[in-house]
């Protein structure tokens, strides 16, 4: 940790304003996070003795080339910046006007090492959706009763041999959610210990076979006002809008099997749910 902790010291260093130009072969990762946190300690306004309001929306704006190799990890960055943000938000006292949003562009002005953040506060209304991701795709909670096995008779088919024909079943009865195994031969794991019908919290992971389904429930965001910095003209947005530590499920599509499907390279976050605003009734 010591070595990490001096490495990001340094590239907080390294963040002049809006703008930061870190190495030839591209930004890492690290590099955004600390643009972030610096955006937000620049940006704080003191609103009274016990606020102090941060931006809430950011637009990273990429070169080409850092945009198309960021791209490539997929939600997973948004769902780390986005807990960066909300840990340095937390760390410092600060307060959000509303939901996190972490949204990648491409600018092609940027040379490769350089990005540029716009940040805002914008307002926004949140609604809850249960979703699970399951082999690398996102099924958002629409029926009572989703079936998850290899047969074409399930509600989502996973290609995986490990797994029975009608191996699971998640259920939602609209506030909480419940898995239970059908009987499987290889059996299912709910975080690591073998169960045949457990109550899923948020980011529970289930092992079937080789596929892992992870329950989440993400939050849908709805701008009320808002008072922002438009990117660039030529920059390409990928919306990624989250509330903290949450994501929006993308535009649906139909699986072979029938069931609503997300594509996991839509640019979607993460997720560990602010449980604020959501209620389990366990």
């Amino acid at each position: 940790m010591g070595i990490l902790d001096n490495f990001e010291k340094g590239l907080e260093r390294a963040v002049n304003g809006a703008f930061a130009k870190t190495f030839r072969s591209g930004l890492q990762p690290v590099e955004i996070g600390s643009a972030l946190k610096r955006e937000l300690d620049t940006k704080a306004a003191v609103v009274s003795r016990d606020r102090i309001l941060v931006p809430n929306s950011f637009v990273v704006n990429l070169s080409s080339s850092d945009f198309q190799r960021m791209s490539a990890i997929g939600p997973t960055l948004i769902d780390d910046l986005t807990e960066i943000v909300q840990k340095h938000a937390t760390t410092q006292s600060f307060q959000f006007a509303g939901g996190i949003s972490v949204k990648l562009t491409e600018v092609a002005k940027l040379s490769t090492g350089v990005l540029e953040i716009v940040s805002s506060t914008i307002q926004r209304d949140v609604t809850w959706t249960p979703v699970i991701d399951v082999g690398g795709k996102r099924y958002p909670l629409t029926a009572s009763r989703t079936i998850i096995g290899r047969g074409r008779e399930a509600d989502i088919t996973v290609d995986d041999t490990g797994i029975s024909r009608k191996h699971i079943e998640v259920l939602w009865d609209g506030h909480k959610a419940e898995a239970r195994d059908l009987g499987s031969t290889n059996g299912s794991q709910l975080n690591g210990q073998a169960f045949s019908r457990a109550i899923l919290e948020p980011d529970s992971v289930i092992q079937i076979g080789r596929t892992r389904v992870v329950f989440r429930v993400l939050a849908q965001t709805h701008d009320t006002t808002a008072a922002a910095q438009a990117p660039s003209e030529s920059a390409r947005p990928i919306p990624v809008d989250r509330p903290a530590n949450a994501a929006r499920p993308a535009q649906q599509e139909q699986s072979a099997a029938g069931a609503p499907v997300i594509p996991n390279d839509s640019p979607v976050d993460q997720e560990h749910p602010d449980p604020g605003g959501f209620r389990w009734d366990l």
